[in-house]
């Protein structure tokens, strides 16, 4: 069964930083595009970062120099570290996984990340 778990959401304010992770089972880690997304109220989802099985990162113009997407495949695991928040960075993120020989890509559940004062 495939699990994309998602933690490290919170809150903080403007200029902070936080750090998400997903930790992902049930399929080959190491041959998946791993993702992040965000929603945010009223708004379509929209990409944030991937990176690839290779390591090929790739980000979304709004968060390019302020956030950073790895991954650890010992670990099955994939972080997004955020740096320089901002009020419009507020949003629901999701783990995205694109499976090696699979159509559908697997969605985690979201972790909810506010900016506020």
């Amino acid at each position: 069964q495939v699990q994309l778990v998602e933690s490290g959401g919170g809150l903080v304010q403007p200029g902070g930083s936080l750090r998400v992770s997903c930790a992902a089972s049930g399929f080959i880690f190491s041959l998946a595009t791993m993702g992040w997304y965000r929603q945010a109220p009223g708004k379509q989802r929209e990409l944030v970062a991937t990176i690839t099985p290779r390591g090929t990162l790739n980000y979304a113009d709004s968060v390019k120099g302020r956030f950073t997407i790895s991954r650890d495949n010992a670990k099955n695991t994939v972080y997004l570290q955020m740096n320089s928040l901002k009020p419009e960075d507020t949003a629901v993120y999701y783990c995205k996984a694109d499976v090696f020989g699979r159509q559908s890509p697997y969605w985690g559940q979201g972790t909810q990340d506010t900016v506020s004062s």
